[in-house]
Parts: structure tokens; C-alpha cells; sequence
């Protein structure tokens, strides 16, 4: 089976019988991981604050593995409101993709000041409201009260995207790889 790679390549040591989180919050582009133990096995967590331990999916040193992340959620944001927490609206009928307690990472093109990484869903406005925004509008635990442009701009665009991080819980002393991926074809 061929792997098309997605995003970047990341690593992080491991050492024995200890949990080791990346300090990469990855958006997610894709919905399978390819994980690498190089030099000792591991147990691998893939959530918004994992921690692995020998409960988690293993991986066998010098072996790759490829994991399901679900599906890919992202969304075109119509609106940002700033302030001690971030509310984020979405284009008219799209709904929300995100679940609260998901990770969110914001990126603004031409409109920086806006972005952030990694951030938690608070809540979701399931009403309809007297703006009708029925799913399309959450809120999300990032303090965007200073240094944002007063609107968001025509010309930008915003888009809103799940992420992850993912943590180990080594045998033994080694570094763990991982990678988004796209697979094609079938088995050899």
C-alpha cells in the first residue's frame, strides 16, 4: 500500500516505562497517522492533551503502524468576535464540523493577528437566535481582546481546522516518528 505524506514529519525521544508527549500541536490534514518507534517500542495516545500509557495502541520497534484519526474537520469562517474568549462564525448553512472539547486551530491569511493553535471548544450555539445561526457560531478559550484588527477582512480567509497531539509511553529509550498520510492501493 503507497503513503502519500501530509504535512510534516515530527519526532520526540522516549525513554522506559515514562509518558513523553510532542510539543507539535499538528493540524490535522488527513485521517491516518503513520507512527515509528525507532530504538524501543511504545504505546502511542493521539487527543487534544493525551497521555500515553501501557493501555494505549503499541507500536513495535523498527515497525510502522498506521492509525486512524477520523475524519478531517475543518471550516470557512464568515466571522471572528474578539475578546477574553473567541467566538467564531460560520458560513450560513454549514453547521459546526466541531464538538466542544475539540482542539481548533485558526489560521487568517493576510490577517495573522488573528491566528491561534490549539485551542478548546467551549460551547456551540445550537439555537436559532434572532441572527439564525443554528450550529454555526462557537465559542472557543482563547483571549483575542488585544492586538486583532477591528474586522475581519473581505479579502481574507479564515479557516478554522481540528488538531492533535500525540504521546508516548516507552519501552525502552528510542524516538517516536510520526506523519500524516494518505494511503493508496492495496496490500502487496
Amino acid at each position: 500500500m503507497g503513503h502519500k505524506p501530509v504535512g510534516v514529519n515530527s519526532s520526540f525521544a522516549i525513554s522506559s516505562g515514562s509518558n513523553a508527549r510532542g510539543v507539535n500541536k499538528t493540524l490535522q490534514q488527513s485521517d491516518s497517522l503513520r507512527v515509528v518507534a525507532k530504538g524501543a517500542g511504545c504505546h502511542v495516545a493521539i487527543g487534544t492533551f493525551p497521555t500515553a500509557a501501557a493501555t494505549n495502541y503499541y507500536v513495535h520497534s523498527g515497525e510502522s503502524e498506521v492509525i486512524a484519526l477520523g475524519s478531517v474537520k475543518s471550516n470557512r469562517v464568515a466571522g471572528i468576535t474578539t475578546g477574553a474568549t473567541t467566538t467564531i462564525d460560520f458560513a450560513e448553512g454549514t453547521g459546526s464540523p466541531f464538538e466542544v472539547g475539540d482542539a481548533v486551530s485558526l489560521t487568517v491569511t493576510g490577517q495573522s493577528d488573528y491566528d491561534f493553535t490549539h485551542k478548546i471548544v467551549l460551547s456551540i450555539d445550537t439555537s436559532g437566535g434572532s441572527s439564525g445561526f443554528f450550529s454555526e457560531r462557537i465559542i472557543v478559550d482563547h483571549d483575542s481582546s488585544a492586538g486583532n484588527p477591528a474586522a475581519l477582512l473581505a479579502t481574507s480567509q479564515a479557516i478554522l481546522r481540528g488538531s492533535f497531539m500525540v504521546a508516548a509511553f516507552g519501552d525502552g529509550n528510542g524516538t517516536i516518528h510520526y506523519q500524516q498520510v494518505q494511503s493508496s492501493g492495496g496490500a502487496s
